[in-house]
């Protein structure tokens, strides 16, 4: 019952958030004409976080369709970006899923070969009793104390806060 409730309130929280962005950017699509080119460069140098805490009922298919935006949004800006994914609570079974799914591994390692770069929260790894060694890919140097402060932290250097 909790739940529900939960995911009502962050499914409101989000509906909201897009509105008041959507408010916010109706400038910046007015000073384009609609039927128009857009104009090059249109987009500058970007510093992005994302968010992976799993998107259960299915995480195997939203860990698809995360890579899938991140590997959209490098190709909108022309790799103009820089993009670090923090990874917790459940999105960090994406790890231990892509162990034995090829196709898990291919796009985590394209992503990667553009300079994403993932990371993983202590805290969930000594939740889960998951070593480094149980997660593919990862290395001592990809974990960090907290994710959730890890985004924080990161926010706080001005990267943009992204959770599909």
């Amino acid at each position: 019952m909790m739940l529900n409730s939960w995911r009502r309130s962050r499914t409101t929280i989000g509906m909201w958030f897009a509105a008041v962005l959507l408010a916010l950017a109706g400038p910046c699509f007015a000073d384009i004409p609609s039927g128009t080119a857009t104009p090059a460069p249109y987009y500058v140098f970007q510093h992005v976080v994302y968010q992976n805490d799993g998107g259960m009922p299915d995480n195997r298919a939203y860990f698809g369709r995360i890579l899938h935006h991140i590997a959209a949004h490098i190709a909108a800006t022309d790799g103009k970006v820089e993009i670090r994914v923090v990874n917790f609570a459940a999105g960090v079974t994406m790890f231990q899923m892509a162990r034995t799914d090829e196709d898990l591994r291919t796009q985590i390692d394209a992503l990667r070969a553009k300079g994403v770069k993932f990371l993983v929260c202590r805290n969930t790894l000594n939740g889960m009793g998951l070593k480094v060694e149980d997660l593919y890919g990862v290395k001592a140097e990809d974990v960090v104390p907290s994710g959730v402060a890890e985004i924080a932290r990161l926010q706080g250097l001005g990267f943009v806060y992204v959770h599909p």
